[in-house]
Parts: C-alpha cells; structure tokens; sequence
C-alpha cells in the first residue's frame, strides 16, 4: 500500500514536472514570436538631424524647403482683403508716394492697393473691442485721442502723425490695418501680437477717434459700415492687440 502510494507520488511530481515544462516552452515560443514581429526598421532607419549636412542633395541641406503652393491646414487665408487690407490682385508695381513733415517722420500720401470698406461689420462690440485693444497696444504713442501725444511721446520718444490731418481722415481703412501688420517708420510690426480680427476693430476705433473730432467724416463712415455688413469674415479674436 505505501509502495503504491510513493509510484503515484512518484508520478504525479513527473506530470506536473512536464506541465510545467510544456508551459515554458509556450510560453518561450510566444515570446520569440512576438520578438519576431516586433521589427525597429522605422525607428532605426538612417536619418538626418535638423539643419545637417548632407551629400544626397546639390545644396548639400539635409532640411528641405517646403514644396511651392504648400498651405498649412486652416491658414488658406482666402479672404485676401481681411488679411491683408489689400484689394484682390494688387499692382505690385504700383509706387507709394511720400513726404516727410516737420517732425522728419515719413509720411505716406497715395494707398495704392489698400481696401477703402471694412471686410468686416462694424458694430459696437467691434469698436469697443478696438478701444481695449488701442489702450493696451497704441495709446503709449499715439495717445488717448490719437494726436500723437502719448505718453513716452512726452518723456521724448519721437512724436507720430496725429490721426485728425486731411491726409489720415482720407486714408483708406487698409492703410491702418498694413501699417498695424507690417510697421511704418519708426513704428514696428503688431502681426505678432494683435491677430487680424483685432487689427481691424483698432482700425474702427481710429475711425471713431477721427470721427470724434471731424463730424462730417461720420456720413462717409456710416457709408461704408453699411457697405460692411454684407460681408462675412473670421469671428474676431478675443486675444492680442495693437497701435
């Protein structure tokens, strides 16, 4: 009876001992299997760093140019006259005639190109939207009426034309908006911190300062307002700003 129950003992330690083994050796030959398909071609592939040199090519850059015509999603920008303040196809030989006043800043006298119509409807909202815009990015300079009194102004910086000459009073709205984009004489570029939106609404805030001090100019801006609304254009920004 106690030799039977030690052969049993015996034998059941020798299957288990195999279960066991057969275990590992599944499980040993999943592992291989999946080792197999785990391939690192695409991590380890040759490839350049930023800004290396490189032999393939005849300028010897391994960072290539994008492609021409090549557009970043969502900044197609097909609205040309609220992104840029520029009248469709624009004469890129047309000639910006300038003075320069007494204060020696260069002034311009002809907009070739510039939109005279908002592409946007003016509303309160917009205006008021222009004013915080204008306190935050303009006033410094050309100071809370737009004289061209402001603050650092006083304290020596050189003085900006004010907004109320005949020649700004009949300036079209796209000279505002280029000049807030791209800068003018001693005045810097406000792309970077003022989105389009918000250009166009310190553009219409201007008009409202002109208007202020100029009456009449009111008939010619209900005008073109009018002329506005029918337009459609991006939902202003709730960021950035500019002079």
């Amino acid at each position: 009876m106690l030799k039977n129950r030690g052969r049993w003992s015996l034998v059941s330690g020798e299957m288990k001992s195999r279960k066991g083994m057969l275990a590992f050796c599944l499980l040993l030959s999943a592992y291989c299997l999946l080792s197999a398909g785990c391939r690192y071609d695409m991590q380890d592939q040759p490839r350049y760093k930023a800004y290396k040199e490189s032999t393939f090519f005849l300028d010897n850059r391994a960072s290539r140019d994008l492609p021409d015509g090549t557009v970043a999603r969502g900044k197609l920008k097909e609205n040309k006259a609220f992104y840029t303040g520029k009248v469709d196809n624009p004469n890129p030989n047309a000639q910006v005639q300038t003075t320069t006043d007494a204060s020696g800043n260069t002034l311009v006298s002809s907009f070739p190109n510039d939109i005279d119509e908002f592409p946007i409807p003016i509303t309160k909202e917009l205006v008021d939207r222009g004013q915080e815009r204008f306190n935050i990015y303009c006033i410094v300079c050309h100071g809370p009426t737009g004289n061209g009194d402001g603050m650092i102004v006083r304290r020596g910086f050189p003085k900006p034309p004010t907004y109320h000459d005949d020649r700004l009073r009949n300036a079209p709205v796209g000279h505002f908006f280029d000049v807030i984009t791209n800068g003018w004489g001693k005045m810097n570029s406000y792309a970077y911190q003022v989105p389009p939106a918000d250009r166009w609404a310190i553009v219409a805030y201007i008009r409202a300062l002109q208007t202020s001090q100029n009456p009449e100019m009111l008939q010619h801006l209900n005008s073109n307002s009018s002329k506005a609304n029918s337009n459609t254009a991006p939902k202003p920004e709730t960021h950035g700003g500019n002079k």
